[in-house]
């Protein structure tokens, strides 16, 4: 039988989930409608229509027919197989949400679908086309299991529901590639070469290890607003923030617009975390910065190819442009010294383990989140060309990131038609006051762009 193995960090991902904690990313987005659509029944055959063409594209998409099953060899390993009984329609759905605001029912019930864990049994994925008999607008969630994906590869997988892509694909059509298991002809040259990349791949863990144990001998600072119990509950909440300026603040002040972003979340949680009434602690929060190492230009791939960098957030400092200056060079050093080195490379390492130790190491390694990292900050690239589906127009996207064991607060950002879309996935008990994060957000971008426009006033 055709199947691929699972990569290390795609085990990781797998046996990292429980139930309180689904290991799944996912998008909400937001579609105006089609040019000259009707109101009333109209827009219920608009919805059915819609969600025919995602039924059908999904399906066309061959590694969304593909679920994991476990394997004899390599012990502790699973794979890829085909899913002889697939059925798109349990995969793709149709919500219809109450009368209301649109755009916040939508978020809502993102919130709770989020927390849902994915069957394990099929192929781990769902999709969700959200609308109400009101709103003219329609939105669309979807649900990518982290060991099907990284961000990068989850862009190349969910583009193939948008008309640009999938009419693309109608016009060249590639062959799916599958490892074929077979046994293999074991020599005495093979044992030695096997022996001598074992040995390497030992040595790089170690020296991988050694660099995550060294940056992180952290004190776990406890900090509440971030570090509450888990409660399984999740709420999803999204904010946008204007490009342009953004990239005015860059102008300004040098560095990337990554290191503006971070900015940005680093005087937003200032901001929360001080309204909460919570001490601003002298040595911030850590946010784990995701960074992919797929070389620039290439396929995608399948699999998850991910190392991150750790940046210490000054949420301490009043000043928002010695903040970013703070996180700009964090950044730069970062950078310097590579995705193979630093706390942060604690992916890298996973994917240097063999199966066994994945399946059974997945508990211990769960709760070293806690100690590495306060919350997750990534940024998602998508396509700059403008996308639609079934004639229409897509109008704001947001990537949600999932919650590590121990975190409140995922942040995850993506730039589309001129606009930074940032989703938020947080745990709904101890974060009932996310709304405020959110508008936090913007009244810091507004700070920044101000603060580098004085006069002297440059990080």
């Amino acid at each position: 039988m055709s199947s691929e193995l699972l990569a290390p960090l795609d085990l990781a991902f797998w046996h990292l989930e429980s139930t309180g904690h689904p290991m799944h990313l996912g998008a909400l987005a937001f579609f105006a409608p089609a040019p000259g659509s009707g109101t009333g029944d109209d827009r219920e055959d608009d919805a059915e229509r819609i969600l025919g063409l995602l039924a059908n594209r999904t399906a066309a998409i061959p590694r969304l027919r593909m679920r994991v099953q476990d394997v004899l060899l390599p012990v502790g390993g699973a794979a890829w197989a085909a899913d002889d009984d697939f059925d798109v329609r349990r995969h793709v759905r149709h919500l219809r949400l109450p009368e209301g605001d649109f755009a916040a029912e939508a978020a809502h019930a993102a919130g709770e679908l989020m927390e849902q864990p994915l069957e394990r049994g099929l192929p781990p994925w769902e999709m969700y086309l959200l609308s109400s008999e009101r709103a003219t607008c329609f939105a669309v969630l979807v649900k990518l299991h982290h060991a099907l994906a990284d961000g990068m590869r989850a862009v190349a997988i969910g583009a193939g529901i948008f008309d640009e892509i999938a009419d693309a694909r109608r016009t060249v059509v590639r062959r799916s590639r599958t490892v074929t298991s077979r046994p293999l002809p074991w020599g005495a040259r093979r044992i030695a070469g096997f022996a001598r990349g074992r040995i390497a791949e030992l040595g790089q863990a170690l020296g991988v290890g050694a660099s995550v144990v060294l940056a992180s001998r952290l004190d776990p600072r406890g900090l509440p607003a971030l570090t509450a119990g888990s409660s399984g509950t999740r709420r999803v909440g999204t904010a946008v923030l204007d490009l342009e300026e953004v990239s005015c603040v860059r102008r300004a002040a040098g560095g990337t617009a990554n290191d503006v972003l971070l900015a940005v979340v680093t005087g937003a949680l200032r901001r929360w975390m001080s309204g909460r009434g919570d001490q601003l602690p002298g040595a911030g929060p850590r946010a784990l910065v995701p960074v992919s190492r797929r070389r620039p230009g290439g396929r995608p791939g399948s699999g998850n190819k991910l190392s991150a960098y750790l940046v210490e957030l000054p949420v301490a400092d009043p000043d928002p442009c010695s903040r970013l200056a703070a996180v700009r060079l964090a950044m730069d050093r970062n950078k310097a010294a590579g995705p193979l080195r630093g706390a942060g490379a604690v992916a890298v390492l996973a994917d240097q383990l063999p199966p066994l130790a994945h399946r059974f190491g997945a508990p211990l390694a769960g709760g070293a989140a806690r100690v590495l990292f306060d919350v997750l900050v990534t940024s998602v690239p998508l396509p700059r060309s403008a996308l639609s589906l079934g004639g229409c127009p897509l109008r704001e996207i947001y990537p949600l990131a999932p919650l590590a064991r121990g975190q409140s607060l995922a942040i995850a950002m993506s730039t589309y038609g001129g606009q930074v879309h940032v989703g938020l996935v947080a745990d709904g008990k101890a974060l009932p006051d996310l709304d405020k994060l959110l508008l936090a957000l913007r009244e810091e971008l507004d700070e920044l762009l101000a603060a580098v426009r004085q006069p002297g006033q440059r990080p």
